[in-house]
């Protein structure tokens, strides 16, 4: 991961633009850089990936053109070479440099060309304007707000690096470009033209097909690679996915409580099945405690369910950093809001399960997506996500969805069958999803509702909730959580649109909590 802050005017000082740059250094610890320009103030942070030397450092410039970018541009070596036949000098080995020349050939039409994770900031001297953009899904972080000063606009990483400086903030849309002072949807991941109806046989290989590819991509990188594996399917498919493409030993991590980790002894298992180098990282409720003002910081939300789960990916990136010299970590998000939850089981129509499935994944940004960057960018690692790779990300989307529905008697039922043989053992193909925050173990979301509890008196409770109209808090633990959000980002809560919850329209998903294991379907899933 990389970090930047842009003013799009210079009605602010270099001293007040860095108070708000300096808060997402960690975004890239190797190289910080601060331009001043008569158009703007341009920032950036490196974690060196791709093209280590300085000549990758940005921002990259071009005839009077300025650009940061922080992203991956998976096939730029084909762009690259491309370019350099129309006669552009390139001076790094860093595949953000093809961006500034991609844009002087082809425009805003180049976002949708990109196969990429990126968020990025570019001046037109030409033009005299600004563009900016994001990648499809979300995957990279990027925000914008409007200056105290003259409410000219100002993109940056992470929201903490603009909320002293700007009166509104929000994020950028995933799939949107900015140019000419509005914003354009360039893509939409959740729109179907036409379903696909193919019998499963035939579909099974495609899905098989596109997701080695999407791991493949992203197994490039000029550093170390490591992976988290939770034990559960969709990491573990990465793992054993680039085990193989890669033939060697990976280092895979998993984390777990002290006294009730579920997914330990599965990671081992598919650890040994796949031969890697496999490390395992133990927390106590005291870290669970100490890190949860940490962890909420980072964040920058409020939700209950991206918090419990973002503990453990917290506590396990900031292992990796201090203990190895992995910086590249691939991770297993996204297959859920593509395949189905355990709530989705319950979704009573193909129709109904389509139109939730697309919801979640236009609000990837705000939960998962969020998690992953956050907690991996926040210990100055990149996170790379397999699952969120666009061509696959279209693909499964298309599916029938009748035929992505639970009528198999487990979930998640087409990309296991599309990987059936050697990839994992037969009990971890098929085993039953937990929820990640359950996983680490059913005792972390327990000490924080403990905690939660000891802190608020049932009156203080209900007296407290009432500061709060807007996303109230329904529990004490919510209440938490918002109050230390509140303490960091007052008067913010917009930052996302609401608690992510299972949907309360369907019969099953009425329950208080976002945890899968208040569903009446959870079965052996904490087994």
């Amino acid at each position: 991961m990389c970090g930047f802050q842009v003013y799009t005017k210079r009605d602010i000082s270099k001293k007040e633009f860095l108070e708000g740059f300096s808060k997402i250094k960690y975004r890239g610890p190797d190289m910080s850089r601060i331009k001043e320009y008569d158009f703007g103030i341009f920032g950036f942070h490196r974690l060196s990936i791709m093209g280590l030397s300085e000549e990758g450092m940005q921002p990259f410039t071009r005839d009077g053109n300025v650009l940061v970018c922080n992203g991956e541009v998976y096939g730029f070596h084909k762009i690259k070479d491309e370019l350099i036949q129309d006669g552009v000098k390139f001076t790094s080995e860093s595949d953000c440099e093809v961006l500034l020349p991609m844009y002087e050939k082809y425009g805003l039409d180049m976002f949708k060309m990109l196969d990429s994770e990126f968020a990025l900031v570019l001046y037109d001297s030409k033009k005299k304007d600004y563009v900016a953009a994001r990648d499809p899904i979300g995957i990279r972080a990027m925000f914008y707000g409007y200056s105290k000063v003259s409410h000219s606009i100002m993109f940056a990483s992470e929201a903490k690096a603009l909320v002293d400086l700007c009166s509104e903030v929000y994020p950028f849309p995933p799939g949107h470009y900015y140019a000419n002072g509005e914003f354009k949807e360039y893509v939409d991941m959740t729109k179907v033209e036409s379903f696909i109806s193919d019998d499963l046989e035939k579909i099974y290989p495609e899905i098989h097909k596109r997701l080695v590819e999407g791991v493949k991509k992203r197994l490039d990188s000029d550093v170390p690679l490591g992976f988290l594996l939770s034990g559960g399917l969709d990491s573990s498919l990465v793992c054993s996915i680039a085990s193989k493409i890669l033939d060697k030993p990976i280092h895979t991590f998993a984390i777990g409580m002290d006294i009730d980790a579920i997914d330990l002894k599965y990671a081992k298992q598919v650890a040994d099945y796949i031969g890697s180098i496999h490390h395992e990282v133990i927390i106590t409720r005291d870290d669970v405690i100490k890190a949860l003002k940490d962890v909420i910081y980072r964040l920058e939300t409020w939700d209950i369910t991206t918090i419990r789960a973002s503990i453990g990916m917290y506590l396990l990136s900031k292992w990796i950093r201090e203990n190895t010299d992995i910086r590249v970590i691939l991770t297993g998000e996204v297959s859920d809001e593509l395949f189905g939850y355990k709530y989705t089981d319950f979704a009573p129509s193909p129709k109904e399960f389509q139109k939730e499935s697309e919801k979640r994944v236009r609000e990837l940004y705000m939960y998962d997506v969020l998690r992953a960057d956050r907690c991996i960018s926040s210990c100055s690692l990149e996170a790379r996500v397999p699952f969120a790779d666009l061509d696959f990300v279209h693909y499964v989307i298309s599916i029938d969805p009748k035929l992505k529905m639970n009528t198999y008697g487990m979930g998640k039922y087409l990309l296991r069958k599309s990987f059936e043989g050697d990839y994992l053992p037969e009990n971890i193909l098929y085993r039953e999803k937990a929820a990640f925050s359950d996983a680490v173990g059913h005792s972390l979301v327990d000490d924080l509702k403990d905690y939660a509890e000891s802190l608020y008196t049932d009156e203080e409770y209900e007296e407290k909730i009432k500061k709060y109209p807007k996303h109230t808090p329904f529990t004490k633990e919510s209440l938490l959580y918002r109050e230390i959000f509140e303490a960091f980002y007052p008067g913010r809560s917009d930052l996302i649109v609401d608690y992510w919850m299972p949907n309360k329209d369907w019969d099953g998903c009425k329950v208080d909590d976002p945890s899968a294991r208040v569903l009446s379907n959870y079965g052996d899933s904490g087994k």
